[in-house]
């Protein structure tokens, strides 16, 4: 992977314009997160850096967008009775490799798989799902409890990522969607 401080400007710029300012200052702080971890973990901080700041690129695109899309290239039709908190992560790895002309399968899984975890995660899945949840902008009930958590065990902070996360969407009476599931019964049920 080529990637130095100008072609991480240029993604920036690309990023930057297709969101608000408060995303790209969410996306900004998942970096940072990400990046951290990658050290920590030994995972290649180029690709997390990307993967990091490309997660949340098609967040802020239309409902009809990403339907058009789920009808246009044959996904499962029940993606449609889904939102966009499902779409932009499994649809928006598809707008970043068109759109971006990103190719790397690792960092579109990691895109794929930032809000529904999976019961098999490579390490930058793992990183980019965390760095999400514990970026230095949220404020969000246990999350000074995630941060040192991802600090010692980075499982162990996907578990409870998952776990605090599940409980939050049944608490709203949230639809869930079956790869939360199954990310938690790998990550958190005890067997």
């Amino acid at each position: 992977m080529n990637y130095s401080e100008e072609t991480r400007a240029t993604l920036l710029e690309k990023i930057q314009a297709a969101m608000s300012e408060k995303r790209f200052q969410h996306v900004l702080g998942v970096e940072k997160a990400a990046l951290f971890l990658a050290e920590t973990y030994g995972a290649s901080k180029e690709k997390a850096s990307v993967a990091a700041l490309t997660h949340d690129y098609a967040k802020e695109r239309s409902d009809e967008e990403f339907k058009q899309i789920i009808r246009d290239y044959g996904h499962d039709s029940d993606l449609l009775h889904w939102n966009n908190a499902i779409w932009h992560g499994l649809l928006g790895a598809e707008l970043v490799k068109q759109e971006l002309g990103i190719t790397d399968e690792s960092i579109l899984q990691a895109i794929r798989l930032h809000t529904t975890g999976a019961a098999q995660m490579t390490l930058l899945d793992k990183i980019i799902y965390v760095a999400d949840y514990i970026e230095p902008g949220r404020d969000i009930p246990g999350v000074e409890k995630a941060r040192a958590i991802a600090r010692e065990d980075l499982d162990e902070a996907v578990a409870y990522e998952t776990k605090h996360t599940l409980a939050h969407l049944i608490d709203i009476e949230a639809p869930v969607y079956p790869k939360t599931i199954e990310t938690y019964n790998r990550w958190v049920a005890k067997k």
